[in-house]
């Protein structure tokens, strides 16, 4: 299944290094372009239309980046994103250029459906150990998340692993196979008390000590 496309127009960037500062100050985010068989590019965007076209395309939808006075177009996807830890503004975002036709990979996040019968039927709760999957497809065929159905976990200890998933014929998942996407909690284990003392060596201890305070007592008599 092909993916929907998000259009972004940018701009090429003449202010470099420090300077960028005035970009932020006047509400423009620096980006840079890179990727094979491209030259890596220095370009901005308004940071109220950047961040409107990220929360579209999160990481995993390909964009299509347009660039002001080139007649082309690239294909890309968002990947590395900074934000200014006080203010919260977008600082700078790294947009990785590819080809249509050559599979991409990426981290798709694990998003779980349904109900476990298994944890119902048990009072016990789902718990999710594995967020993403590693998985490589073209880049208009790559998921925006993998759906897990937990119709499955019937058992009051069932367990689904990265082979349990079943990914669209164009998606290959890279993740370790065995790796536990979820399971029915299991209760920690009741403190197991020790076990009482055997027949004979508590009261041979407590017949030795009386026999031992007797002869004590006799002495002293």
């Amino acid at each position: 299944m092909i993916r929907d496309t998000v259009s972004l127009l940018l701009e090429p960037r003449e202010t470099l290094g420090k300077k960028v500062k005035r970009l932020r100050r006047a509400g423009v985010t620096p980006v840079h372009l890179y990727g094979p068989g491209i030259k890596p590019r220095a370009l901005q965007c308004p940071q109220r239309e950047l961040v409107r076209v990220l929360a579209r395309a999160g990481a995993n939808t390909p964009i299509v980046l347009k660039i002001q006075g080139d007649g082309d177009e690239q294909l890309a996807f968002a990947r590395e994103i900074q934000w200014d830890p006080v203010r919260g503004d977008l600082w700078h975002v790294d947009f990785l250029a590819v080809e249509a036709t050559r599979r991409v990979s990426a981290q798709v996040p694990i998003v779980l459906t349904g109900q476990s019968p298994g944890a119902r039927d048990s009072g016990r709760r789902v718990v999710q150990q594995l967020r993403h999957l590693d998985v490589t497809a073209l880049p208009l065929e790559m998921p925006s998340q993998v759906e897990v159905d937990l119709a499955p976990l019937v058992e009051p200890d069932g367990v689904i692993r990265v082979r349990d998933i079943s990914p669209p014929s164009n998606v290959a998942i890279l993740t370790d196979p065995d790796e536990v996407v979820a399971r029915v909690e299991v209760p920690r284990a009741e403190v197991v008390e020790a076990p009482a003392v055997g027949e004979g060596e508590g009261e041979g201890e407590v017949e030795a000590t009386e026999e031992a305070g007797s002869e004590e007592g006799e002495t002293r008599r």
